[in-house]
């Protein structure tokens, strides 16, 4: 591909297990802002690998949520529960090389033998099945991807917004799976082949999936794709200092729907991030022109209703 057909892609990649709230909007137009700024292209991609969760109204609902607000795509949107062949192929190429293993381990078997000091309630794996001799266990299973030895696992990149960022896999993240023992596929390994696939150079999402970053950039070397850029952006939070969750049914699209009109909602995030003065009324469109990641915070936003 030579420089005058390459052109800046980002993604947003909703889940479809309830309504958009006021949090995946503020993802979604940074994201959507970003990459316009750029004069690229917006993938939309609906990430619905958990079965038991993921509803197609849900999938719906915000497609037609998207495109009120003036967040239009222009690619999708893709499915990922059809595309499970694609990471079959994928996995099985890990599994040739032995960089996979099947876990049987239930939570309850991880949290017993978590050391207490993670003090943001992440769960590192301990490696005990790594090394499991083949027979030695029966049932489901879920599947692995091995991190490398203590020492050896660091993986270090630029985050377009918090700058540079170093990860020791090993003590920080530990073996990760790839494929949930129920058969579903699981996030990373998804995001990451999506990502390839479909020519993402620019992934914009909450800072809470910072660490997931270092996992997911890994996973594609070691698929031989190169890993898109990575950007976070601050959290949304209520008066309590919690992130904004589909839990708060008072922010989320049919209750601001009924309450505002879209220039309303875009106004307001867009001076929550700093990239207006006041909360005037404004399209996304309108944002383009004076986007700039050095006007947006790093510390997270305390919302307040009104």
């Amino acid at each position: 591909m030579n420089n005058k057909e390459y052109i800046e892609r980002g993604r947003f990649a909703p889940s479809p297990t309830g309504r958009m709230h006021l949090g995946n909007v503020f993802s979604a137009l940074l994201s959507w802002l970003s990459i316009k700024a750029q004069g690229g292209k917006w993938v939309l991609r609906i990430e619905d690998i958990d079965p038991q969760r993921s509803r197609m109204e849900y999938a719906d609902l915000i497609m037609g949520d998207l495109e009120w607000l003036g967040l239009t795509w222009d690619e999708g949107p893709f499915y990922q529960s059809e595309r499970g062949e694609i990471y079959e192929a994928e996995l099985q190429k890990l599994a040739d090389r032995g960089m996979t293993y099947p876990c049987y381990c239930t939570r309850a078997d991880i949290l017993a033998t978590q050391a207490p000091h993670e003090s943001d309630g992440r769960v590192v794996y301990k490696g005990t099945c790594r090394n499991l001799k083949p027979g030695t266990h029966s049932g489901p299973a879920a599947v692995r991807m091995r991190v490398p030895e203590e020492g050896e696992g660091i993986v270090s990149f630029v985050d377009g917004h918090y700058g540079e960022q170093t990860v020791d896999l090993t003590t920080q993240c530990g073996d990760f799976i790839v494929r949930r023992k129920d058969g579903a596929w699981a996030y990373q390994l998804a995001v990451v082949v999506d990502d390839a696939m479909m020519g993402i150079t620019e992934v914009v999402r909450g800072r809470d999936l910072l660490l997931s970053s270092p996992q997911q950039i890994y996973l594609a070397k070691e698929l031989g794709f190169a890993p898109p850029r990575f950007t976070h952006l601050p959290l949304l939070c209520n008066t309590e200092g919690q992130r904004l969750s589909k839990r708060d049914r008072s922010l989320d699209m049919g209750a601001l729907r009924s309450r505002f009109e879209a220039e309303d909602i875009i106004g307001l995030l867009a001076y929550k991030a700093g990239l207006q003065k006041s909360p005037n009324r404004v399209t996304a469109e309108e944002l383009v022109a004076g986007f700039d990641w050095k006007k947006i915070s790093c510390e997270d936003i305390i919302l307040v209703e009104n």
